[in-house]
């Protein structure tokens, strides 16, 4: 009897023991929303660190992709803020230029873009402007001297190849026609081909990693004239970046932090977010997986073959960039509003 008692008291002991080091996730499902259709960059890259990431949790939960699309992802983005659990259990991959809309005043946003959680994003996707090579232009002052612009093609008012030529103009007095209304990139690099279109914006991985940017610039058919990243990428070493050019031509503190927020898009890349309020262990375990499975020898082998590279910015990083972005003074506002033809909406 003693010994049944014993027994008893031995594991009434440990069950807690026990219980606490159960690893949270074990035995769970976690909820990773994608702000995109399937087949895009976004979805893809998405599902690719889902089959990945799960192993590098303690615990080893299944992760389950679901598309939820809408709002250039502004659904995902209000659904994980609001409906989601602060528990680390559901994620979402989100538009690294929502918090555009929040500065806007957009009724349709329900979040605050500097308190998401977080996770990671797998590649920047900083801004270059390329232009046609048997152009006259082969500098961005050959742009700014030229009595004839070049023709630019873009997909929207607000969108990067909207904005990013306009942005030059506003800090350098670069002149440019951009013309919008295509529906895509693929019918503006076809504009650019027929000889339609001279130039438009793009970002430096689509431009390296997938067509046609990969042939362009094998062929020299276009040649890239500025690239909006702080420091200039290793395969684009000749060509100045818009801040070295706003240096140069001595942009004011207002153009400067307007740059900053137009710019902020191209670091944030194709963040992983989640709901606000998450105990600090589980963001350091789902950052930490996160960056794990980035540096997967299965993912970074199927990244070769899709020709595509990886530039994992950290959870981190992105914080800090989100908490920047968002707290502005009224005079940027007012310039980014005014330049993206954005108003607050009813």
């Amino acid at each position: 009897m003693r010994k049944i008692f014993f027994a008893i008291s031995i594991v009434l002991f440990l069950s807690p023991n026990l219980q606490s080091q159960t690893p949270f996730y074990q035995g769970k499902t976690i909820r990773l929303l994608v702000g995109f259709s399937p087949g895009g960059s976004n979805d893809l890259w998405t599902r690719l660190i889902a089959q990945h990431m799960g192993k590098y949790v303690p615990g080893n939960p299944e992760i389950v992709v679901q598309n939820m699309t809408g709002g250039g992802s502004m659904v995902a983005a209000n659904h994980v803020y609001n409906v989601g659990k602060p528990d680390g259990l559901t994620l979402a991959n989100i538009a690294p230029a929502l918090y555009l809309e929040q500065l806007a005043g957009r009724k349709e946003v329900q979040f605050d873009w500097a308190k998401f959680t977080w996770i990671g994003s797998p590649e920047r996707t900083e801004e270059i402007m390329f232009i046609r090579s048997d152009t006259p232009y082969k500098t961005i002052e050959d742009i700014r001297k030229a009595a004839d612009p070049p023709r630019c093609g873009a997909t929207g008012i607000g969108s990067v190849d909207h904005y990013f030529p306009k942005l030059l103009e506003e800090i350098l007095g670069v002149r440019v026609n951009v013309v919008v209304g295509y529906p895509g990139a693929a019918e503006v690099h076809l504009a650019i081909e027929k000889g339609e279109m001279q130039c438009r914006t793009g970002s430096v991985s689509s431009f390296f990693d997938r067509e046609p940017g990969r042939t362009w610039a094998k062929t020299g058919f276009v040649r890239v004239l500025v690239q909006g990243g702080k420091k200039r990428d290793p395969r684009l070493a000749d060509v100045p970046t818009i801040y070295e050019l706003m240096d140069q031509y001595r942009a004011p503190d207002a153009v400067r932090g307007l740059a900053k927020v137009l710019l902020s898009p191209g670091i944030l890349g194709r963040p992983m977010v989640s709901t606000p309020g998450i105990p600090a262990e589980r963001v350091k375990i789902l950052r930490g997986a996160y960056a794990k499975a980035l540096s997967d020898p299965e993912l970074l082998a199927d990244l070769r073959k899709r020709g595509w590279q990886a530039s994992p910015v950290s959870g981190d990083e992105l914080e800090t960039v989100a908490k920047e972005i968002v707290a502005q003074p009224p005079e940027v506002i007012e310039k980014m509003k005014k330049l993206l033809g954005l108003t607050p909406t009813k």
